[in-house]
Order: structure tokens, then C-alpha cells, then sequence
């Protein structure tokens, strides 16, 4: 009699220890995926980094001197221009991808046109935001404060870097562009644009333009302000027709020479 009024007793026990453990390890599951992520941590400081920032500091010496200096940030990269609008001077530009991890800022060189032998190296610096304002402070070198510049109201669906993945040819045929330490990088962030073709393996440099930028009823349209191969294109406009198809964009037109372009290029991975 004793055994069979324990084995019910028994099952309803093992039943509840079941029910027990089934709840409680989703419990713990919960819990550290909710506390172990460091990327929703820095989210909130990669988005206020994006966008477009125009350097304040007035220590620049030798070819920076009273010269506009540019830096643009979308998409894991980042590009910084040196120019004199007003002289149709292009002096430098510099960049690569950058990333944030503990509150500090890395940028890895992939071209630099001030300084060839940094491609390949890194800068850590440690960095504040407030408000629309930047300070960076790398480890070697001087500090620099950076403000952003406002952005068009109305949303871009450009925004972003951009890399050329195809060019249609004489033929008119599409030929396509592989991913390679050659390439053509274009960063469109707050309402200005930069384009630099480089080789991150050798250093090579090949050219850079950029400026201010609108889009607007299949019209992408670029007001240039430095342009390395030839400083009388600047302050030149031009419009393009644009569209994106899965993802990518599709770009066609006449280029600052009024040779035919089209091309289709496609988004860096964040």
C-alpha cells in the first residue's frame, strides 16, 4: 500500500521539479543576453558621430593653415578633406574605417595623401560628444574640436558609404567591379559628399572630389568644392539621375568633363 500511494506523490514531485527547472533557465538566458551586449552600449555614440563635422581648432600650421578641413562619417568609414574653396586649392585628404570600443575612438588609415607612411596604422584617441560639438584627443598629437554641420531637413536615401561595384562600358555593356585594395569609395553624410580612389595595399592615390549635395525627384545633384585633379571644376553643378534597386544605386549622367557615366554602387557593410 505504501508504494503505490508514494509513486503518484513521486511523479507529482519529479512533475513540478520539471516545470521548475523549464521556467528558471530562460530566466538566466534572459538576463545575461540582456546584459552582455557592448554594441547597444555604443550604438547610441556611433549614431551622434555620423554625420558631417567641420574642424574648429585654429592650431593647424604648415599646408592646413587657414584652410577648411572636413571630416565625414557613415558606415564604419570616415574621410577628411583639406581645401581652400576660395582658391580652388586642394590640399589633403586622409581616412579609412574607424571603430568605437570603451569609449575610445580607432581610425585605421586606408589613404592619406599629407602623410603616405600612416596607411596601414591605426590612431586611438579618446573622444566626447556634446551636443553638435566633437573632441578628440589622440594618444601622440594635438587635440581637435570638431562641429558638426546641420543636414538637409528632408532624409537622404543616400546617406552612407558607398563603394563603385560596376561601370558600363563603350559597348554598353556592365562590367563589373570586384572588392580590392583598389578601389573608389564615396561617403555621403549630413549634405556633403566625398569620392577617393585608392590602393590600401600600396598606398597609391588616384583622386578626390567632393562638396555639398541634394536629391530630389530622381535627381542627385553636386555643388563641387575641391577637386584634386583639376581646380577649375570647382564650383561646377552637377545632376545625375539616380535610383536604387535592391540595395543598390544606380548612377547616370555626364561627368564634370561631359563624358557619359553609369554606374551602379553598392553600400559598405556597417
Amino acid at each position: 500500500m505504501k508504494t503505490h500511494l508514494l509513486s503518484p506523490f513521486k511523479k507529482a514531485l519529479c512533475l513540478s521539479l520539471v516545470l521548475l527547472m523549464g521556467f528558471t533557465v530562460p530566466k538566466k538566458d534572459v538576463g545575461s543576453a540582456a546584459s552582455s551586449p557592448a554594441v547597444a552600449q555604443s550604438s547610441p555614440q556611433v549614431q551622434a558621430l555620423e554625420g558631417a563635422w567641420k574642424r574648429s581648432t585654429s592650431s593647424a600650421t604648415g599646408p592646413e593653415a587657414g584652410a577648411t578641413v572636413i571630416k565625414l562619417v557613415a558606415d564604419g568609414f570616415f574621410s577628411v578633406a583639406v581645401f581652400d574653396k576660395e582658391q580652388k586649392k586642394f590640399v589633403g585628404t586622409y581616412g579609412g574605417t574607424y571603430s568605437i570600443s570603451n569609449g575610445q575612438l580607432t581610425e585605421t588609415y586606408e589613404f592619406n595623401t599629407l602623410d603616405s607612411t600612416t596607411v596601414g596604422s591605426s590612431v586611438t584617441s579618446t573622444f566626447t560628444l556634446q551636443k553638435n560639438s566633437l573632441q578628440q584627443k589622440p594618444a601622440s598629437g594635438k587635440p581637435e574640436t570638431w562641429e558638426k554641420l546641420p543636414a538637409d531637413k528632408s532624409k537622404t536615401p543616400l546617406t552612407g558609404s558607398w563603394r563603385i561595384s560596376g561601370r558600363v562600358d563603350e559597348e554598353g555593356k556592365m562590367s563589373t567591379i570586384k572588392p580590392g585594395p583598389r578601389k573608389t569609395i564615396k561617403i555621403l553624410a549630413g549634405n556633403r559628399f566625398q569620392w577617393i580612389a585608392f590602393n590600401s595595399e600600396t598606398a597609391g592615390f588616384f583622386g578626390t572630389g567632393g562638396g555639398t549635395y541634394t536629391t530630389g525627384n530622381g535627381k542627385y545633384t553636386e555643388q563641387i568644392e575641391f577637386f584634386s585633379r583639376d581646380g577649375s571644376r570647382v564650383g561646377q553643378q552637377l545632376s545625375f539621375d539616380f535610383e536604387l534597386k535592391n540595395g543598390d544605386w544606380h548612377h547616370s549622367g555626364l561627368s564634370s568633363t561631359g563624358n557619359k557615366i553609369n554606374e551602379t554602387w553598392q553600400r559598405l557593410p556597417h
